[in-house]
């Protein structure tokens, strides 16, 4: 659980006044959330600030955050990140691990694709952005919409269609790490389907990345597993589909101007990104690079 301050005790513990540290929170200056009217800050955010020196002689300034993109991982985002000669470097975690870098100033933006138990997805990534601790400054930039489906192996051998079948039939389920927005999706599946996960043959150890889950399948240590289609076709196997997600990129405001993800959002506009995303199969770029959400 995140520590997180009042207003009075986050002035008590930077040595301020209140009226001093409510201009450090009109000028963006300072790690914050809004929550119910109130103004909370996360204690370890504030020691990276104070670590990275915002306090010193101009305390408005802050640190450009790393020129990484954190979060999920994606095929076509690691493509694009090449291609758009963005100089933006990828830390796949996850989703929820990306959005807590950001929050952190760790990275630059944050890949995420978040799901709710009871199903109503389209706007999973707004409230999430909307009520992260640290990120009352945050800006929603859609990347694209994916389908996500049960990687499994050529021909289908075992015959599933959705979720109840992989229980039904026992078969060998690879599982994503916690947090990362495949398994909140594997998870507000199997609670649709009134299932619990103790109904699955669950592999161990979880695969990091939907490629991963490819290549367990591929090496017969899994039957199935949640991923994208555009993964199963760069790995050469089958693909039932489940639903279509959101597919988000989350940033700090004062970011989006950098000249690194200023590259990036230029070239998801461009012809040669719709081109790769219906290349690659289970994309919907029409929306790439509108703003979704600014807090």
């Amino acid at each position: 659980m995140m520590d997180l301050l009042t207003t009075e005790e986050t002035a008590t513990y930077l040595r301020l006044s209140e009226r001093k540290l409510y201009e450090l929170v009109a000028h963006a200056a300072v790690p914050c959330t809004k929550v119910t009217g109130k103004w909370l800050f996360p204690k370890a955010a504030l020691d990276r600030w104070l670590a990275a020196g915002y306090a010193g002689p101009a305390p408005f300034a802050h640190a450009p955050a790393p020129p990484i993109v954190g979060g999920s991982h994606d095929p076509l985002l690691e493509w694009g990140l090449r291609e758009s000669g963005s100089r933006l470097a990828s830390l796949p975690e996850g989703s929820e691990a990306g959005l807590q870098r950001l929050a952190y100033g760790e990275v630059a933006a944050a890949a995420i694709h978040l799901h709710r138990l009871d199903g109503d997805d389209d706007a999973a990534n707004i409230e999430a952005v909307a009520h992260a601790p640290g990120l009352h400054d945050a800006v929603l930039i859609a990347f694209a919409r994916r389908e996500q489906g049960l990687i499994v192996a050529a021909g289908n051998p075992l015959g599933l269609s959705d979720i109840a079948s992989v229980a039904l039939k026992r078969a060998r389920l690879a599982l994503r790490p916690q947090g990362a927005g495949a398994q909140l999706l594997l998870l507000s599946l199997v609670a649709q389907a009134a299932l619990a996960l103790d109904a699955f043959a669950m592999v161990k150890p979880v695969c990091p990345t939907g490629p991963d889950i490819a290549h367990a399948v591929r090496a017969d240590r899994a039957d199935c597993g949640v991923a994208t289609r555009s993964v199963a076709q760069t790995a050469g196997l089958d693909f039932v589909p489940l639903t279509w997600e959101r597919f988000d990129l989350a940033l700090r405001q004062r970011d989006y101007f950098g000249p690194e993800l200023q590259a990036l959002f230029k070239f998801l506009r461009s012809e040669a990104f719709h081109a790769r995303g219906r290349e690659l199969t289970g994309y919907d770029t029409s929306e790439a690079g509108d703003v979704r959400r600014v807090n």
